[in-house]
């Protein structure tokens, strides 16, 4: 994989593991299971080919409306990844982080999630950001509601508010925005993730069902973008003529 517009910080939607192991005649949950050893090396390969920011959507706000039984065992699952995995992401130097409102699980939960940011905080290799109880407009609304308190009690200037201030308060706030943004699944959406990140985001949709995504499809995705001219709203001869400046 050539390093020439590498990008740098990618996103991925990981949808799929329930049509997976439905298509198997298996429960939902094994679908989970197999998604879960996806991510191990889609996360090992984008690590090696130097990806330096991985952003997954594991637990939207919206997926606690799914049947209980499958949250429980999606709960069940969280906890025994974060037992099995972050060991070898800290030896590998991954820096973990979680975004969403995390105030939303149980505490013996919550306290595993902040246990493994903080055992892996000082690492450089990679970031690995796992969106959990994660909406974008819960992102956006949640940024508002901050600098509303703080222009209220006199600590922020509502006039000083521009684009830059407010993403200061989202929740990758000192994160580059994502360059290349991975569903799959077949479907074309976003389904409320990273909504205000996006906005120049090259976006690719692959039919592949989670669990069946590896090396071969990020490698795919990661070529797609590379034919890509990305123009952030210039000319593409303004690139251009930038790039051999």
């Amino acid at each position: 994989m050539p390093e020439a517009h590498m990008p740098e910080h990618v996103a991925i939607v990981m949808d799929g593991n329930g049509r997976w192991a439905e298509q198997r005649r298996r429960s939902r949950s094994w679908g989970h299971q197999a998604g879960l050893k996806a991510l191990r090396r889609t996360a090992r390969h984008g690590t090696e080919i130097g990806i330096r920011i991985l952003t997954v959507f594991a637990f939207s706000s919206e997926n606690w409306n799914r049947p209980a039984l499958e949250v429980s065992r999606l709960m069940d699952l969280f906890m025994s990844a974060l037992e099995k995995e972050v060991k070898g992401l800290h030896e590998n130097g991954v820096k973990v982080r979680f975004i969403g409102d995390l105030s939303g699980f149980k505490p013996e939960l919550r306290e595993r999630m902040l246990a493994a940011q903080e055992l892996t905080a000082a690492n450089t290799r990679s970031q690995l950001n796992v969106a959990a109880n994660y909406g974008g407009r819960w992102d956006i609304v949640n940024a508002a509601r901050t600098m509303a308190e703080q222009a209220r009690d006199g600590q922020l200037d509502p006039a000083s508010i521009d684009e830059g201030l407010f993403g200061s308060r989202l929740a990758l706030a000192d994160t580059p925005d994502p360059d290349l943004f991975i569903r799959t699944g077949g479907e074309m959406r976003i389904s409320n993730f990273l909504l205000w990140q996006c906005a120049y985001t090259e976006f690719y949709f692959s039919d592949v069902l989670w669990p069946d995504f590896g090396k071969d499809e990020l490698d795919r995705a990661i070529a797609a973008y590379q034919q890509r001219e990305r123009r952030f709203g210039k000319t593409g001869k303004q690139v251009r003529d930038h790039a051999h400046a």
